[in-house]
């Protein structure tokens, strides 16, 4: 919003300007002396020492780590795989017209979005004596696929009714309406809220190390708790923390990559250009008759 067409705001004057950079500045220097805090105490307690680091130099806690980020992706991959299916489907139960479903469908997904995802990973694992990655994994579909059944259903609904009612003018049924128009203009505003729930998914990974399972999250505590010298908790997070943040910074370039393609792709513009028509204005040509009207 350019500040001639603000019609919400004042265009700020010399004075708010100024008070606007101040305050700025400030903000500035408060978080520059918080990061040097942090870094002053970080040398202060030695946590940058080699005897808290030399256990990274060893293949055996290489490897731990590796496999930990290995089951880590392995679990988010499964989550993935039946996370969105079932918000698909939950999300087509809501929207269905006949009331058994759409009350079905209600039911459940309010169910696992209200119970807490910790509570259904323990129940799972000790009371249905599943193993803990099939634990992990089914308590994180059901809650995951839950939120993301309700942003299905919301971006379908963002949708302008008349492109339903139009679609249901030509002839369309239901399925041919949501697969064709629908849910093909809705994916573009849904996009941001689908990563923002896989990224979620993915952290919350990490809370399988509660039921023994051994990812990127239980391979740092294994590390940090089972060495002869001090416990190196600040080098081990210092190694698994850019790690995650890695994994959800790609997960959001991933999502700006395809938002950037469905803005070029022709099926979302609408098809082929028309051409325009040529109109020619005035007398026609000398021997030629004019059109009949």
């Amino acid at each position: 919003m350019t500040a001639e067409s603000s019609a919400l705001y004042d265009i700020p004057g010399p004075r708010a300007l100024a008070r606007h950079r101040l305050y700025g500045l400030l903000a500035l220097v408060a978080i520059a002396a918080l990061i040097g805090w942090i870094v002053y105490m970080l040398f202060h307690t030695q946590q940058f020492t080699y005897e808290k680091w030399m256990a990274f130099e060893y293949e055996g806690v290489q490897d731990l780590l590796l496999r930990g980020l290995g089951n880590t992706l392995k679990a988010f991959g499964w989550t993935v795989l039946f996370a969105l299916p079932f918000g698909a489907l939950f999300a087509a139960g809501r929207l269905s017209d006949h009331r058994v479903v759409r009350l079905f469908s209600t039911v459940v997904v309010e169910f696992f979005r209200a119970m807490p995802l910790l509570v259904m990973i323990f129940f799972i694992f000790v009371a249905l004596k599943v193993e803990p990655l099939w634990a992990l994994v089914a308590g994180l579909v059901l809650y995951n696929g839950s939120v993301l059944a309700e942003v299905f259903r919301a971006g379908v609904l963002a949708v302008p009714p008349g492109q339903r009612e139009a679609a249901y003018a030509l002839g369309m049924r239901k399925t041919q309406v949501m697969a064709y128009v629908l849910v093909p203009q809705a994916n573009r505003a849904m996009l941001p809220a689908i990563i923002s729930q896989l990224v979620v998914a993915l952290k919350d990974t990490s809370l399988g190390f509660l039921i023994t399972y051994e990812e990127f999250l239980h391979a740092g505590k294994l590390i940090a708790t089972n060495l002869d010298y001090d416990l190196p908790f600040i080098p081990v997070v210092m190694v698994i923390a850019p790690v995650y943040i890695g994994m959800c910074l790609l997960l959001s370039w991933l999502a700006r990559w395809v938002e950037r393609r469905s803005r070029r792709s022709p099926r979302m513009r609408g098809g082929a250009p028309v051409a325009e028509a040529e109109v020619s204005m005035g007398l026609p040509p000398a021997g030629q008759e004019p059109p009949p009207l």
